[in-house]
């Protein structure tokens, strides 16, 4: 892409005095070619990376012009409003970050503007990332405006008992061309560990191919760097699917 090739090229100072451009800029390359390569690693960045992947689907060349903002001058301008980055996390950003440079770069960004209590730091006690790296509904709308830049966005609360509508609703959502995305227990729908109290954990990237009518229940979704395709029981779903968020044109 030549926008990440004059990028590459620029001479000017970056704003985050640990990352490395060549890396960053690999990362970058890797990512337009192949949005699935977006992988919060260790950090508790889901909601951000469904994001994030989602801007890199639809949006490439945003995805490129936004990083590039944030290396060189530390923040970008969303739809509404300019997002930038805190001094002391560009200082901070150095040592394991336990993810690529350019996933780091634009996912703490994100946690960092939203956690007003908690710092974002890649190397804090768990507890601390934790509760630093919890992302709430309203900030997953706020970012479906801001980075993703649809103007129409919807929250659907779906434990127990919206569950069906809510999937329905993310489904023409997707038919649209608009996104959806969906809070869910991660433990009990994406592994083989249930709690025994359900709890939401996680957000993923919904993808389409939604069938909720009887049992059993199919989706795709994004999380963790892949596409998987989910099947349940409707007990199941219903247990374990806690909200969708969708955006529209």
């Amino acid at each position: 892409m030549a926008a990440i090739a004059a990028f590459e090229q620029s001479s000017a100072p970056s704003a985050w005095a640990f990352l490395d451009k060549a890396m960053v800029i690999a990362d970058m390359r890797a990512r337009v070619q192949d949005p699935f390569q977006v992988n919060q690693g260790g950090q508790p960045f889901c909601g951000p990376a469904a994001v994030l992947f989602t801007l890199l689907q639809k949006q490439p060349l945003r995805y490129v012009e936004m990083c590039q903002s944030l290396f060189l001058i530390g923040g970008f301008q969303g739809s509404s409003h300019y997002l930038a980055s805190s001094d002391r996390l560009r200082q901070d950003s150095r040592g394991n970050l336990q993810m690529g440079q350019a996933d780091w770069m634009v996912l703490a960004t994100l946690r960092d503007v939203e956690s007003i209590i908690f710092p974002v730091e890649p190397n804090a006690p768990d507890i601390v990332r934790n509760l630093a790296g919890m992302t709430k509904s309203w900030e997953m709308k706020g970012w479906v405006q801001e980075i993703l830049g649809y103007r129409h966005v919807a929250y659907d609360h779906a434990y127990l008992m919206n569950d069906i509508s809510a999937m329905q609703d993310a489904a023409a959502a997707l038919q649209a061309g608009g996104v959806a995305f969906a809070l869910i227990t991660a433990e009990g729908m994406l592994g083989n560990n249930p709690p025994m109290l359900p709890f939401p954990s996680h957000w993923i990237a919904l993808l389409g191919n939604i069938s909720v009518q009887g049992d059993p229940v199919t989706f795709d979704i994004y999380t963790w760097s892949k596409q998987l395709r989910l099947t349940m029981d409707a007990g199941s779903f219903k247990k374990y699917l806690w909200a969708t968020v969708t955006g529209t044109p």
